[in-house]
């Protein structure tokens, strides 16, 4: 075990920070880092302990820093990023002396700043105790653990310990409240995958019960979702290292997406490492969001904000996805309104894959399907013709349907697009998507390409046949910044999205879909 003396003295020789400035009732304040994390320079070259300890030092100079900052602007709680103390490309066995053993079954509470005698190799979670404790600040980390086993025991790896990505909850007295060990494991040859979900909670005296998974998690029911509808949880910490995929899985994007559909607050750090595509957080709410995401430049940032404890004055859309099914089809008046502000009403039509079909300006159109590549998957497009304009267009068995108007025309070309199968690329797992894209060019081969920037102000109104209730609505806008909806939800069976007048450029409106039980 190295010294005691790797940096923990820190926490007992600095005075002691009190927050400032009065926070509003039913409100709590909340602060996510991302960092621009100190890599290895040879991740795959075995190093000894104390070598490992001082490159995550340095990194945890910086965290013990922003701690520091956001205590003294009154946050009660912090989220630091995946992968942010280690780093990551790291082999099994060159990640070991990386890891800090994290007992995730022990039988007293352990405050590891106040006790560091109890266990070995335990300097990391020391120091983030230490933080905790000293700033009185509740405090999330991601870090690498072992856990040695009996090689007669399932699972056992042939080297004798398990090796996880690992999340620590620790409480305001620095003590250890909950551990989360990741389970949808990214490309991750060093880590293990737990042999359950593990579900993470922690209580706080200002928000109430904390869930928390990481990355890659995001898009799966286990333990995502299973743990918000178990426990009903309305507060999630969300320590990323998400690589950006535009137009419909960019950080900022998603992260909003999820607190929407699930009606829950997400405190949610990205690392930064721009030229890996890295970068995107946020504090966010059903409703609203602190976001940072930028390509540009180098270096963290801290984001603060206050954010109300309940969302229970927001529609809970997975309690009304819940009950989409029981909705009858209904039979609908033919409408010829062209109001994106009228009550959404949906014409019972046979559906049939690849149908497309425009209406606009009085007159029938057959505007031209065309086959896409977009994020991995062979999306079907039909191109927005004109400056307003009636679209469908169907793959298997949803059809996707946009009514539109474009308050100018501009120089851009976009395009409806439909995807109804298992995506396979990074990943498997089962998308329904309907998706208005801006389309990289004025080909159609471009459509489905990275695009950050657009002009075009566009009214919409978009919706499909789901079926499933998960749907995650996006809506991205140019220089990847966010807006909401002005209505969503279900109606006959269809779920919709609409918006007058986006705030900036339209990147992206889609509705998302996963259909967990065919991943």
């Amino acid at each position: 075990m190295v010294a005691l003396c790797w940096k923990l003295p820190l926490c007992f020789l600095l005075c002691q920070v009190v927050s400032g400035g009065a926070r509003r009732e039913g409100h709590y304040v909340a602060a996510v880092y991302e960092h621009e994390s100190i890599l290895s320079p040879a991740p795959a070259a075995p190093v000894e302990r104390r070598a490992a300890l001082e490159l995550m030092g340095r990194n945890l100079d910086i965290y013990e820093q922003q701690v520091l900052a956001a205590a003294r602007q009154g946050a009660q709680i912090i989220v630091f990023p995946e992968d942010g103390i280690h780093g990551f490309n790291f082999t099994r066995s060159s990640i070991y002396p990386y890891l800090d053993f994290i007992p995730y079954s022990h039988p007293r509470k352990w405050n590891p700043c106040r006790e560091p005698y109890l266990y070995n190799d335990t300097e990391v979670v020391q120091r983030l105790s230490c933080m905790a404790l000293q700033n009185k600040i509740f405090l999330v980390a991601n870090l690498g653990s072992k856990q040695p086993c009996e090689r007669w025991e399932p699972r056992c790896p042939p080297d004798g310990r398990f090796q996880f990505n690992t999340n620590v909850a620790l409480g305001a007295d620095g003590a250890l409240l909950a551990t989360y060990r990741k389970h949808n494991l990214y490309f991750e040859s060093a880590f293990d995958t737990p042999a359950q979900p593990d579900h993470a909670l922690f209580d706080t005296p200002f928000a109430g019960r904390f869930g928390m998974f990481t990355c890659f998690d995001i898009l799966f029911y286990e333990p995502a979702v299973s743990l918000i509808r178990q426990y009903n949880l309305k507060q999630i910490v969300y320590p990323t290292a998400w690589m950006n995929q535009l137009p419909l899985l960019s950080a900022v994007e998603f992260q909003q997406a999820f607190s929407t559909a699930f009606n829950v607050n997400i405190l949610a750090a990205n690392i930064h490492h721009p030229t890996l595509g890295m970068t995107g957080s946020g504090i966010y709410t059903p409703v609203k969001s602190f976001i940072y995401h930028n390509m540009e430049s180098y270096g963290g940032k801290l984001i603060v904000a206050e954010i109300p404890v309940s969302t229970a004055d927001y529609k809970t859309n997975l309690e009304s996805n819940e009950r989409f099914r029981e909705n009858l089809h209904e039979s609908c008046r033919t409408s010829t309104s062209t109001s994106l502000d009228d009550e959404v009403c949906f014409k019972e039509q046979e559906e049939t894959a690849g149908r497309v079909s425009e209406k606009g300006e009085g007159k029938e159109q057959s505007p031209p399907s065309f086959y896409a590549e977009m994020m991995y998957d062979n999306f079907t497009f039909v191109p927005l013709w004109g400056e307003k304009g009636e679209l469908q267009v169907c793959a298997n068995s949803l059809c996707c349907y946009l009514n539109y108007q474009k308050a100018v025309l501009t120089d851009e070309l976009y395009a409806l697009g439909v995807f109804d199968g298992l995506h396979t690329v990074h990943g498997t797992y089962y998308v329904q998507a309907c998706a208005l894209v801006k389309c990289g060019g004025l080909s159609f081969s471009t459509c489905g390409q990275e695009v950050t920037d657009a002009t075009a102000l566009i009214d919409f109104q978009l919706w499909g046949n789901m079926s499933t209730p998960y749907i995650f609505p996006l809506l991205l806008t140019s220089g990847i910044t966010l807006d909401f909806a002005d209505h969503m939800g279900w109606k006959n069976n269809h779920y919709f999205l609409s918006k007058n007048r986006t705030s900036a450029g339209l990147l992206t409106a889609a509705l998302y879909g996963r259909w967990y039980e065919k991943d």
